[in-house]
């Protein structure tokens, strides 16, 4: 089945979606994206992911093309014509186009492209055996808080990784303290059992699934810290796992070849995991 895309009031063949040249997103990584997870035809965690890209938007100054409501329209009729169920709908939206100039007129048409696309489930094992690691240096600019479609060091960095045999990057700033991942949240279980994450700020993106795994967190009674934690801290930590809309939790067990635990995922973090699993479904 041919995949159908939304762009600027239209829907399209995913293969047909077009936007003009001198669009801003393209000329300039001037745009803001949400990618939000569906199960079982819900969009899981809605009003968080609009708060977060009417913050982004307002950051950058960016019009919304459209209220919240005909915004949701468009994203249920998005997933009914790919027909899923379980999948990610992809939200991006520019300032729009005009002549290609560093500064921009006011009050541009922005421009709207969705895309939508089945999730294929991991399978038991795979999470079991979990993912590794590498750490490098955090090269990004410093309003990693606000969801750009600016990702050059993210992608340079998960190709680094992919290339080093590891799945995923996670960055360091210049005190040695991890931050995140190039497209996830970075959390460990410390030597005394609390459950780390980094606190909200500036230098990482406030991840709407990160902030259900808190609450969840809350839930079971579970220790946690919101804070910075070192390279070091994290490659002897007990159990370490990212988490995002698209990876869910997925479980680390080697950060820059060293083996976290006994090499498997960790007890804790299966625990969160079945307890999100209950929460989506």
């Amino acid at each position: 089945m041919s995949r159908i895309a939304y762009v600027n009031g239209r829907y399209v063949g995913h293969g047909e979606a077009r936007v003009h040249i001198e669009d801003r997103g393209y000329q300039f990584s001037d745009g803001v994206y949400e990618v939000i997870l569906v199960q079982n035809g819900k969009l899981i965690d809605e009003d968080a992911h609009h708060q977060r890209l009417q913050k982004s938007l307002k950051s950058l100054g960016i019009n919304a093309p459209m209220k919240r409501g005909p915004l949701t329209q468009v994203i249920n009729q998005l997933i009914k014509r790919n027909k899923f169920s379980n999948g990610i709908v992809y939200i991006q939206i520019t300032r729009g186009v005009a002549p290609r100039e560093h500064s921009f007129p006011i009050n541009l048409k922005p421009s709207l492209v969705m895309t939508a696309r089945r999730l294929p489930p991991k399978s038991q094992s795979a999470i079991e055996a979990g993912v590794k690691v590498i750490t490098l240096e955090d090269i990004r600019w410093k309003r990693c808080d606000i969801k750009t479609v600016s990702l050059l060091p993210n992608i340079l960095g998960k190709q680094k990784a992919r290339e080093q045999g590891a799945y995923e990057a996670w960055m360091v700033d210049e005190n040695r303290l991890i931050t995140e991942g190039t497209s996830t949240n970075a959390w460990i279980v410390s030597s005394d059992g609390a459950l780390v994450t980094s606190e909200l700020g500036s230098h990482i993106l406030s991840g709407v699934t990160r902030k259900t795994f808190i609450q969840i967190a809350a839930e079971l009674n579970i220790p946690y810290e919101e804070r910075q934690f070192s390279v070091e801290e994290a490659e002897n930590s007990r159990e370490a796992f990212f988490t995002s809309s698209t990876s869910f939790l997925t479980p680390v067990t080697e950060i820059n070849g060293k083996v976290i635990g006994n090499g498997k995922a960790g007890s804790l973090s299966l625990s969160l995991l079945n307890s999100y699993f209950n929460y989506i479904n």
